[in-house]
């Protein structure tokens, strides 16, 4: 027999998802709907976008990149919030993920240790009833 940890009893769904299938109700009953649950756009990824994908991997650029990103794209982030916001940054300062959860837990690792209590807001849109 399987035994799991205590921990999967808590599990739920990501909320975001709930809010997009009542949206996608919403939507079904003729409502215009602007999505911003799950940060994914409501359109097709632009041709331009596409083609350098697949310029890309013609190119051979098919496996992993560096954990903290691809060192052009560190490079122009530095550059431009040190010009937009007239500070510092380094590339070296820069780490590149796949959206904002990740990036957040991880902050909260290094900065948190076991049995210490953290308050963080919570990063959605509410759900309103029309």
């Amino acid at each position: 027999m399987t035994i799991f940890a205590d921990r999967l009893n808590r599990l739920g769904t990501e909320t975001a998802f709930e809010v997009l299938a009542k949206a996608k109700a919403l939507e079904k009953t003729g409502i215009d709907v602007v999505h911003l649950e799950i940060g994914e756009p409501d359109f097709d990824t632009p041709e331009n976008i596409k083609e350098a994908a697949i310029k890309a991997l013609k190119e051979g650029h098919t496996h992993y990149v560096p954990s903290a990103g691809i060192s052009e794209l560190r490079e122009a982030i530095a550059e431009h919030i040190s010009e937009s916001r007239d500070i510092d940054v380094t590339p070296e300062e820069v780490v590149v993920t796949p959206g904002a959860k990740p990036i957040i837990f991880f902050s909260i690792l290094a900065c948190v240790n076991p049995g210490e209590e953290v308050l963080y807001p919570t990063l959605d849109f509410p759900f309103m009833n029309p």
